[in-house]
Protein backbone atom coordinates (compact mmCIF):
# COMPACT_ATOMS: atom_id res chain seq x y z
CA UNK A 1 0.00 0.00 0.00
CA UNK A 2 1.50 3.51 -1.23
CA UNK A 3 0.78 6.72 1.33
CA UNK A 4 -1.48 7.87 -1.01
CA UNK A 5 -3.63 4.57 -0.77
CA UNK A 6 -3.73 4.77 2.90
CA UNK A 7 -5.11 8.19 3.14
CA UNK A 8 -7.60 7.70 0.38
CA UNK A 9 -9.22 4.99 2.59
CA UNK A 10 -12.52 5.49 4.26
CA UNK A 11 -12.45 7.39 7.82
CA UNK A 12 -14.14 4.03 9.00
CA UNK A 13 -10.75 2.01 8.16
CA UNK A 14 -8.94 3.91 10.67
CA UNK A 15 -6.24 1.26 12.21
CA UNK A 16 -7.59 -1.73 10.47
CA UNK A 17 -5.44 -4.52 9.85
CA UNK A 18 -3.73 -2.77 6.53
CA UNK A 19 -3.20 0.46 7.81
CA UNK A 20 -1.53 -1.17 10.75
CA UNK A 21 0.76 -3.38 8.69
CA UNK A 22 1.42 0.08 6.63
CA UNK A 23 2.72 1.55 9.72
CA UNK A 24 4.68 -1.73 11.39
CA UNK A 25 6.60 -1.89 8.11
CA UNK A 26 7.31 1.65 7.76
CA UNK A 27 8.75 1.42 11.24
CA UNK A 28 10.28 -1.67 10.40
CA UNK A 29 12.12 -0.03 7.65
CA UNK A 30 12.91 3.33 9.91
CA UNK A 31 14.89 0.79 12.52
CA UNK A 32 16.62 -0.95 9.96
CA UNK A 33 18.17 2.17 8.69
CA UNK A 34 18.93 3.93 11.48
CA UNK A 35 20.96 0.54 13.43
CA UNK A 36 22.76 0.90 9.77
CA UNK A 37 23.64 4.47 10.47
CA UNK A 38 24.00 3.78 14.10
CA UNK A 39 26.27 0.84 13.38
CA UNK A 40 28.67 3.30 11.04
CA UNK A 41 28.89 5.84 13.14
CA UNK A 42 30.77 3.29 15.88
CA UNK A 43 32.58 1.87 13.41
CA UNK A 44 34.18 5.29 12.78
CA UNK A 45 34.44 5.91 16.22
CA UNK A 46 36.61 3.05 15.92
CA UNK A 47 38.39 4.00 13.63
CA UNK A 48 39.74 7.00 14.87
CA UNK A 49 43.43 7.27 14.33
CA UNK A 50 45.49 8.89 17.44
CA UNK A 51 47.42 11.95 16.76
CA UNK A 52 49.89 13.76 18.49
CA UNK A 53 49.30 17.27 17.51
CA UNK A 54 46.92 18.95 20.45
CA UNK A 55 44.88 21.20 17.90
CA UNK A 56 44.15 17.54 16.24
CA UNK A 57 43.56 15.61 19.52
CA UNK A 58 41.08 18.99 20.36
CA UNK A 59 39.63 18.53 17.11
CA UNK A 60 39.17 14.89 17.42
CA UNK A 61 37.88 15.20 20.86
CA UNK A 62 34.68 17.40 19.68
CA UNK A 63 34.13 15.47 17.03
CA UNK A 64 33.84 12.28 19.22
CA UNK A 65 31.87 14.09 21.57
CA UNK A 66 29.65 15.35 18.67
CA UNK A 67 29.34 11.87 17.20
CA UNK A 68 28.43 10.37 21.06
CA UNK A 69 25.35 13.15 21.07
CA UNK A 70 24.33 12.06 18.01
CA UNK A 71 24.25 8.18 18.56
CA UNK A 72 22.55 9.54 21.72
CA UNK A 73 19.86 10.83 20.08
CA UNK A 74 19.31 7.76 17.38
CA UNK A 75 19.21 5.39 20.28
CA UNK A 76 16.39 7.48 21.73
CA UNK A 77 14.77 7.38 18.17
CA UNK A 78 15.24 3.80 18.13
CA UNK A 79 13.59 3.39 21.35
CA UNK A 80 10.51 5.38 20.68
CA UNK A 81 10.61 3.27 16.86
CA UNK A 82 10.61 -0.16 19.45
CA UNK A 83 7.94 1.78 21.69
CA UNK A 84 5.53 2.53 18.57
CA UNK A 85 6.04 -1.23 17.12
CA UNK A 86 4.88 -2.72 20.79
CA UNK A 87 1.61 -0.28 20.39
CA UNK A 88 0.69 -1.98 17.38
CA UNK A 89 1.13 -5.07 18.88
CA UNK A 90 -0.81 -4.18 21.43
CA UNK A 91 -3.56 -2.68 18.81
CA UNK A 92 -3.00 0.72 20.69
CA UNK A 93 -0.98 2.54 17.64
CA UNK A 94 -2.57 5.78 15.88
CA UNK A 95 -4.57 6.45 19.10
CA UNK A 96 -3.93 9.24 21.12
CA UNK A 97 -2.38 8.27 24.79
CA UNK A 98 -4.08 11.60 26.39
CA UNK A 99 -7.56 11.55 24.85
CA UNK A 100 -8.44 8.79 23.26
CA UNK A 101 -8.89 10.68 20.00
CA UNK A 102 -7.24 9.29 16.47
CA UNK A 103 -4.20 11.03 15.94
CA UNK A 104 -4.84 10.54 12.24
CA UNK A 105 -3.18 9.13 9.32
CA UNK A 106 -1.42 12.18 8.24
CA UNK A 107 0.58 13.20 11.40
CA UNK A 108 1.26 9.46 11.66
CA UNK A 109 3.15 9.57 8.33
CA UNK A 110 5.06 12.58 9.09
CA UNK A 111 5.75 11.67 12.83
CA UNK A 112 4.74 7.71 13.06
CA UNK A 113 6.17 7.25 16.38
CA UNK A 114 4.32 10.15 18.31
CA UNK A 115 1.38 9.39 20.56
CA UNK A 116 -0.05 12.43 21.13
CA UNK A 117 -2.76 14.29 18.61
CA UNK A 118 -1.93 17.45 17.31
CA UNK A 119 -4.10 18.86 19.91
CA UNK A 120 -3.01 16.96 22.64
CA UNK A 121 0.49 17.83 21.75
CA UNK A 122 -0.69 21.81 21.46
CA UNK A 123 -1.99 21.57 25.03
CA UNK A 124 1.06 19.86 26.66
CA UNK A 125 3.35 22.56 24.74
CA UNK A 126 1.36 25.80 25.97
CA UNK A 127 1.50 23.84 29.62
CA UNK A 128 5.43 23.49 29.40
CA UNK A 129 5.75 27.27 28.39
CA UNK A 130 3.31 28.23 31.29
CA UNK A 131 5.29 26.30 33.68
CA UNK A 132 8.67 27.78 31.88
CA UNK A 133 7.57 31.73 32.33
CA UNK A 134 6.14 30.82 35.51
Amino acid sequence: MTEQELLQQPADAYMNDTQLAFFRDLLNAQRQELQDRIAGEFEGLREREPSSDPADIGSAEEQHQWQLRLLEREKKLLDKIDEALQRIARNDYGWCEETGEPIGLKRLLLRPTTTLSIEAKELQEQKEKHLRNS
